[in-house]
């Protein structure tokens, strides 16, 4: 179960593609009926990385994709996950390795076969534009003021007006969860890839810096992570507005948490909205 569904929940209600059944030796995820796009993917990624990124995700063992509730059977990877602790200089860099590794791993003549991931940049702004409504006379202090500004930022840019940004294409994961990194005291490995698909480096990058998975609790050095990569200069250009865009989602999505029913400590959506503001700044 995740902590909050990205762009496709927007109630209290718990929501979750799958069920996880961990073994001595392998994983077994059980997806449910209306999630049978989310098990291609996963089975794509992990034949993928199987090929061209040996010892990086899962082994691929076994899938059935046609059933009434698709069942795909992986390795079980060693490990903890990196969500919830600090992490060391040791652990930072092993997470830009893996992630480096991953965005590399497939290559261009494959790559071009794979489908863009869900959740992409128009899917998020159309999904803003239909919350924004029923979200915002639901705030007010500095979620109501930072969901402005939010919304007033995203009519200026340029993020709407562009349908494919001009940065190298990637192989995603498509989930900023620290939960989905293991680390094994070594090297850290990459689980979850239902919403994996193609991407580019500063999208997925801001997944993981913006992810409320990487500040609630022990806080990821988000300033440090992106500079353990080569990006270009358009990529450069490109991560601080992603970096807007998923902090507004995450505003979004945690004003939506339910006091009766809270997913997250009392504070969190003013806390993003702290955060969003400093990213528009």
């Amino acid at each position: 179960m995740r902590l909050l569904g990205r762009s496709r929940l927007m109630t209290s209600v718990p929501w979750s593609t799958h069920t996880v059944e961990l073994r001595s030796d392998s994983v077994i995820k059980r997806f449910r009926r209306e999630s049978r796009e989310e098990s291609k993917r996963e089975w794509r990624a992990l034949t993928l990385l199987a090929a061209h990124a040996p010892g990086l995700a899962p082994v691929p063992r076994r899938a059935d994709l046609a059933a009434k509730e698709p069942v795909v059977v992986m390795s079980r990877l060693p490990g903890e996950p990196l969500r919830g602790e600090p992490l060391s200089d040791q652990q930072l860099k092993a997470l830009a390795a893996a992630a480096s590794e991953l965005y590399a791993a497939v290559p261009a003549d494959v790559l071009a076969e794979v489908p863009a991931r869900p959740g992409r940049q128009h899917h998020l702004i159309a999904q803003i534009r239909a919350w924004a409504p029923q979200a915002r006379p639901r705030v007010s202090g500095e979620v109501g003021e930072a969901m402005d500004r939010g919304l007033e930022w995203l009519a200026r840019s340029r993020m709407e007006r562009v349908s494919r940004p001009d940065v190298p294409m990637v192989f995603g994961p498509g989930d900023g969860n620290l939960a989905n990194y293991l680390w094994d005291g070594t090297r850290v490995r990459v689980v979850d890839f239902e919403d994996s698909g193609l991407s580019d480096r500063p999208f997925e990058l801001a997944e993981i810096t913006e992810h409320v998975a990487s500040w609630v609790g022990p806080p990821l050095d988000v300033e440090a992570f992106p500079e353990l990569f080569d990006l270009n200069a358009a990529e450069r250009a490109r991560l601080p507005e992603c970096r807007r865009l998923l902090a507004l989602v995450w505003l979004f999505l945690l004003s939506f948490d339910d006091p009766r029913h809270p997913r997250n400590p009392p504070g969190t959506a003013e806390r993003q909205a702290a955060r969003l503001s400093r990213l528009l700044t």
